[in-house]
């Protein structure tokens, strides 16, 4: 049989937001479909009419454009194999629950929720399977002509897959290796409900995935219970050759390590759960973004990349490019990746460095901007190639770096006491002198006029220069004072030197 050309799929519900769990799951799929040179399809599973929310889809589609995680087919973005939005999709799942219920794999039941809630009050641990179901209201406990009446009277009902037991199901998973269920333990799932005409999610999933030539199923563990029954139905069907290849991810867990990760963690630890600012239509609530927090978009596919798999080496950064080549999706651990969230500020911080001083001035300068001062870009360029090691978020310049552009106003209390002796004022005032005589106020220029001053007065190093950049700055921090004073020029070095001594004494 000729090989098939890979395909995969992410399939996420208009539900809400996207979960950054949803976001690796996404990645792992494309990381895949891009190293077997296949394709990603992007599918909406829209079938539970009643937990729809506007807007989800197309925050969705916005977040996977701003990570840069491209899809070949979908939902927007065309293709052979739609429609693709499983609410569009009825009368093609009708005609496989008709095939189902024909060939006696599945039936009609027309329990009503009050009738289920009774049964599971009367018997313990309920479960709708081969040993109640005789018990249940549906087609194997009737006769023919009364669930034919029921159907054509316009009682609602459900279609539920029969399930024998005494079967070991077996699921090729390319992380867990042969997992084996015993069809003893699984229930007789509903497929289809008459009131929406729309099938469940277990059905949707495995008709759409076998038209859409799916040939790889990759999604989170938490949909590993439902792994078999999958496989059950694909035999139901007859389409064991086009089965798909399983792989489940392991969770995100909290950053304790204990527990799925949730928006209540972050919201109580103060990071983002969501790729993008998320507002809730429904509550109003806004939820944070990686994006709107300040995260690039290459350090979040990075740092997602490396939460549950692992490449074999100390590699860390990785491009998009080189995570295609690296990835091995058998090299994902089994068990649960804590979500660091630490760690994912370093990688910010490492964006930081690999981007050229242009690309981060272009980030700084509204911020600048928007603090009232009127600066060129070029010296807001040069303040980022002196600063940007210092920051893990283009947002944080500007607390660190304000000074190069307002003069301060009042000088660190601690510092002070710390770094302003009382022969400062007195040193201060003599190197006034020696920076007024300089022309070259470069770097170069004042470095080694100013060191040999110090040599010949025998001062202390640490004396001057602690006590400069107080009287520049405001605080003990920055660069090195010659950066500094060579930024401000001589004009605006020497007035904030005048006015320190004046202030501080």
């Amino acid at each position: 049989m000729a090989e098939r050309r890979v395909r995969v799929r992410f399939a996420p519900s208009p539900t809400g937001p996207l979960h950054i769990g949803g976001v690796r799951t996404a990645l792992y799929n494309y990381l895949f479909a891009r190293q077997h040179g296949g394709d990603l399809v992007f599918r909406i599973e829209d079938t539970d009419s009643n937990r729809f929310v506007p807007g989800a889809e197309d925050y969705i589609i916005e977040a996977f454009k701003w990570l840069g995680i491209k899809f070949d087919e979908g939902v927007s973005f065309g293709g052979s194999h739609g429609p693709y939005r499983q609410s569009e999709r009825r009368d093609i799942y009708k005609k496989y629950v008709d095939q189902l219920i024909n060939e006696g794999k599945a039936y009609y039941a027309f329990d009503t929720p009050e009738e289920l809630e009774a049964k599971r009050k009367e018997i313990q641990n309920f479960q709708y399977d081969a040993r109640t179901r005789m018990q249940m209201r549906n087609s194997l406990a009737m006769d023919r002509t009364q669930w034919e009446q029921l159907i054509a009277d316009g009682a609602q009902y459900t279609v539920r897959f029969r399930i024998d037991p005494g079967q070991e199901i077996h699921v090729n998973d390319m992380i867990r290796g042969d997992v084996r269920v015993k069809s003893d333990i699984l229930d007789d799932k509903v497929l289809y409900k008459s009131a929406d005409e729309l099938p469940t999610y277990h059905l949707a999933n495995i008709v759409d995935d076998h038209l859409m030539e799916i040939t790889h199923v990759i999604r989170g563990e938490e949909w590993l219970p439902s792994a078999p029954l999958h496989v059950l139905l694909y035999q139901a069907f007859g389409w064991e050759d086009t089965m798909p290849r399983f792989a489940h991810l392991p969770l995100l867990l909290k950053p304790e390590g204990k527990g799925k990760l949730s928006k209540r963690d972050g919201d109580r630890l103060g990071f983002p759960v969501f790729p993008l600012e998320w507002h809730d239509p429904k509550t109003g609530e806004v939820s944070s973004g990686y994006r709107e927090s300040g995260y690039f978009p290459e350090a979040v596919v990075n740092f997602l990349a490396l939460l549950g798999w692992n490449p074999g080496t100390e590699q860390e950064l990785f491009s998009l490019e080189q995570l295609v080549q690296a990835f091995d999706i058998s090299k994902c651990s089994k068990s649960g990746a804590k979500f660091d969230f630490q760690k994912a500020a370093w990688f910010n911080h490492e964006y930081i460095l690999r981007k050229d001083d242009e690309e981060i001035a272009l980030l700084f300068a509204p911020i600048v901007a928007n603090n009232g001062v009127d600066e060129t870009f070029d010296r807001v360029k040069q303040v980022v190639h002196m600063m940007k090691d210092r920051v893990s978020f283009v947002r944080e310049l500007w607390p660190l770096c304000s000074f190069f552009f307002i003069a301060p106003t009042e000088y660190d209390e601690k510092t002070a006491k710390k770094r302003w002796k009382a022969y400062s004022a007195q040193q201060m005032t003599e190197l006034m002198e020696v920076l007024r005589g300089i022309d070259d106020f470069t770097v170069e220029g004042q470095e080694p006029i100013v060191e040999q001053w110090i040599a010949d007065k025998e001062y202390k190093m640490g004396d001057i220069m602690n006590a400069w950049r107080l009287a520049l700055v405001g605080i003990g921090k920055g660069p090195g004072m010659f950066d500094i004073a060579a930024f401000l020029g001589k004009e605006e070095t020497l007035h904030r030197m005048a006015k320190a001594i004046e202030t501080l004494g």
